[in-house]
């Protein structure tokens, strides 16, 4: 990826906090920016170690995750490009409870503690959108802490769907999603077992919910998704 792209993903997309930075702001993170690559699979963070610097995915796919009882993994969320991570243990100064890992080969730019804090302590604007970053995400860890663990396997899957649907949306014959996901890494985003999720997945596509070809999962009705969620 070029340095052109890698410019625009920054400083010129909506979705990027970095959007607010002056020019000569701009200048700074450029400087002390490092592009990183890393494989399918590939550990970005790992829980326990400590921060390196703030993380802003730049192309691919990767997890916020953490290995539990019995060596299984449980799936917090999912990012995609303009995602920052690393960031709450960069401020507290304490090791990353969480891991991040490659879904698919991805590019990440990733910028020391000593500029992000400079750069927070110049524009106003970059540190409320850091405090909105912050409250935003502990709603959701709110919300899908009580999908995980009160609804039943049916709902909790439909409420995956629709995450990676708001998260990454449809291609243009706007029914499949765009990301790939295995059922495995599906079953750990939704708390359940491989098998369960297939399980369930096959229930859905025999109800027509659901179309299924391989990775690629349309979604056919959403209505009933959605009422699957509330009941």
């Amino acid at each position: 990826m070029c340095a052109l792209e890698v410019n625009k993903i920054l400083f010129d997309e909506p979705s990027s906090l970095f959007h607010v930075l002056t020019e000569s702001e701009k200048e700074l993170f450029r400087d002390h920016m490092e592009m990183r690559k890393y494989r399918k699979g590939d550990y970005i963070c790992r829980t326990g170690d400590m921060p390196a610097g703030l993380f802003c995915l730049i192309s691919g796919t990767a997890k916020i995750c953490r290995t539990g009882t019995g060596g299984r993994e449980h799936i917090f969320r999912t990012t995609q490009p303009n995602a920052l991570f690393g960031y709450i243990s960069l401020f507290t100064n304490q090791v990353y409870s969480v891991s991040v890992r490659a879904i698919e080969d991805l590019a990440a730019a990733v910028i020391d503690r000593e500029t992000l804090f400079s750069l927070l302590h110049s524009n106003s604007e970059l540190s409320i959108l850091f405090v909105k970053l912050l409250t935003t995400e502990l709603s959701l860890s709110y919300f899908r802490t009580v999908m995980l663990t009160q609804k039943q396997m049916p709902a909790r899957l439909a409420e995956t769907l629709l995450f990676l649907r708001n998260t990454y949306g449809f291609e243009e014959d706007g029914v499949t999603l765009t990301v790939r996901f295995s059922r495995e890494n599906i079953a750990n985003l939704s708390n359940m077992t491989t098998a369960n999720a297939i399980r369930t997945l096959s229930s859905f596509g025999r109800e027509k919910l659901v179309g299924l070809e391989g990775k690629r999962i349309k979604l056919l009705d959403i209505a009933r998704l959605e009422e699957i969620i509330r009941l």
